[in-house]
């Protein structure tokens, strides 16, 4: 089953810290809830791992990350992920990501997401990804704002204050619970339902 994403989430920062944390492949593998870099084989393959929460389980994909396109000047990072679990489902995807100027000293981070899920993840359907995929990336998003807000002012010192290097901020996603939020997507379901039946 294939999924295709298209977003676009403000970042509050500019495009250099914007794109500090985007071509840091450790921090922004922590920007992703669940979503760890366990080893970088070459500058541009590593292997990590994602956990999802399903109520007291666990679900742990471990798999591989190659950089398919860094460009410091358009400020774009293509990439493709591979990542599989004991029970044998599978997944992949392959995302461009690029930064571009937005008002106020601020820039918009757009991406372009092609998921392939098999095994019994695909059962879901591609509504309920769809669903799925877009709270994951909304707080991808946030923890990603954040990181660059933060480094965005550790660059800038105070009138008379000598400059400080930046470093990354000590923001990580919350791991994922696929219990929460199915159950978040029942009560909007009932909610709906109830809405339509007033009118």
């Amino acid at each position: 089953m294939e999924v295709v994403l298209d977003k676009k989430y403000p970042v509050a920062a500019g495009l250099d810290a914007g794109w500090s944390v985007l071509s840091n492949m450790h921090e922004l593998a922590t920007c992703m809830p669940g979503a760890q870099i366990t080893e970088q084989i070459d500058p541009t393959h590593y292997m990590g791992s994602v956990r999802v929460k399903v109520g007291p389980a666990v679900a742990a994909f471990a798999g591989t990350i190659e950089v398919l396109t860094l460009d410091p000047v358009t400020r774009t990072l293509k990439m493709m992920g591979k990542g599989a679990d004991k029970s044998g489902s599978s997944a992949s995807m392959e995302l461009t990501a690029t930064l571009v100027t937005a008002d106020n000293g601020h820039s918009t981070l757009e991406g372009h997401a092609e998921v392939i899920v098999n095994g019994k993840f695909a059962q879901f359907g591609g509504r309920m990804m769809t669903s799925v995929s877009d709270m994951i990336l909304a707080q991808f998003a946030e923890v990603f704002s954040q990181k660059a807000q933060a480094l965005q002012g550790a660059a800038a010192p105070a009138p008379g204050a000598e400059p400080v290097a930046a470093a990354a901020a000590p923001v990580v996603a919350k791991e994922f619970n696929a219990l929460a939020f199915m159950w978040l997507m029942i009560r909007k379901f009932f909610a709906d339902l109830f809405g339509r039946g007033k009118s």
